[in-house]
């Protein structure tokens, strides 16, 4: 197992897929403006990218230019104490709007409102997560 500078467990690639796998919410840094947004998202793992179900508006037109963005979602058990993050960096594309191409979203329904109707991949270009265990 590797160790970060601060202890904490270095996560792979699939690992860190995995974990996002499990969790419904994530949130979805972008520029907006020329500033600095970050969102929060429902989204599904399909494949070796994630999808969101977006609105026109901020996400959807960052996707339509093909912006680089970071994504985060994180997990914590209070009961025991441990942790992950993990943290996707890639570029948006409008996959088209639903059911045009929707992803696998298997029993994980995706919050959105109502005027949700696009569908924005984020590559996976580079991932990194870190795990904090309690009790190793």
């Amino acid at each position: 197992m590797e160790l970060d500078r601060n202890g904490l467990e270095v996560l792979g690639r699939d690992a860190c897929l995995s974990l996002l796998r499990t969790v419904p919410m994530g949130r979805l840094g972008l520029s907006m403006n020329a500033l600095p947004v970050v969102l929060p998202v429902s989204f599904v793992v399909d494949r070796d990218r994630l999808v969101v179900r977006t609105s026109r508006g901020t996400k959807l037109d960052a996707a339509l230019t093909g912006a680089v963005v970071a994504f985060e979602a994180d997990d914590f058990d209070p009961r025991t104490g441990d942790a992950w993050s993990v943290l996707v960096r890639g570029s948006t594309a409008v996959l088209g709007a639903p059911p045009a191409q929707p992803p696998p979203v298997g029993d994980r329904a995706l919050w959105v409102g109502d005027a949700a109707d696009q569908w924005v991949a984020i590559s996976t270009d580079l991932v990194s997560g870190r795990r904090f265990r309690r009790h190793p």
